[in-house]
Parts: structure tokens; sequence; C-alpha cells
């Protein structure tokens, strides 16, 4: 997970759509346990609290569970509410991209265009499956 200081996203949402994001890709299974506070802290190079305040907001979501004294973990979901935080991904990647665009003055017709083209090269690649 990457965190951006210079992003508008404050701090402590880069780090709740990186664990929503790796919880919906797959890459953090459900009843894993998250690094602590602190460790994360440490790795992302953030105050703990900023941690401490996504993690609140994770768990506010039912993303993630808390268990005292023992740490923070993935909830334990069902099929639906984990494709949910996957579209929620991918639906955030889409709004930062957007916003990188808004950014670079494309129009929206622009986007649009290249969102198609985007899209049409990733067909390409997985053999024309949509």
């Amino acid at each position: 997970m990457r965190i951006d200081p210079k992003s508008h996203v404050p701090i402590y949402l880069q780090i709740v759509e990186g664990i929503r994001s790796e919880i919906g890709s797959g890459l953090r299974r459900p009843g894993e346990s998250l690094p602590s506070l602190r460790a994360l802290a440490v790795e992302l190079l953030v105050n703990p609290n900023t941690v401490q305040r996504a993690y609140e907001e994770l768990e506010r979501q039912g993303l993630i569970i808390s268990r005292r004294g023992v740490g923070m973990f993935v909830a334990t979901t069902d099929e639906e509410v984990t494709r949910g935080s996957e579209e929620e991904a991918v639906l955030d990647t889409f709004r930062k991209g957007i916003a990188s665009a808004r950014a670079a003055r494309i129009s929206t017709r622009g986007i649009t265009q290249l969102f198609e083209v985007a899209l049409g090269q990733t067909r390409r690649r997985a053999g024309g499956r949509t």
C-alpha cells in the first residue's frame, strides 16, 4: 500500500482505501490479522493516530473487527459483501483516475474515450473476453 502525502485525499482515507482494496482483491482474507497500529504506522511513515482513525472507519464499515487484546482482523464476510467491497475498490480507482484527468483538464468526453481505449486494450489482452 502506498500513501501519497501530496494527495488531496486525507491520509487516513488513503489507508482505508488501500486496505479495502486489499480485502476486495483477496490479498487480505477473512479472519486474517492486520498489522498493529504502530507497525502499520512505521511501515507507512504516518502517525499511529492516523492508522487508528483508518481502522475505526474500516470497523464502522464492517470490513474489519477488533478483538480486544489480540488485534484487528478482516471481518468474516459473505460473498455479496466481499463483492461489494471489490466493486467499491474499483469505483475508487475510477474516481482517482477521473480526478487525475480533471487535473489534466481533460473533458468528460475525453475521459470517456480514454476509458473506452483502456477497456479495449484489456479485452485484447484477455483474448476478447468481456
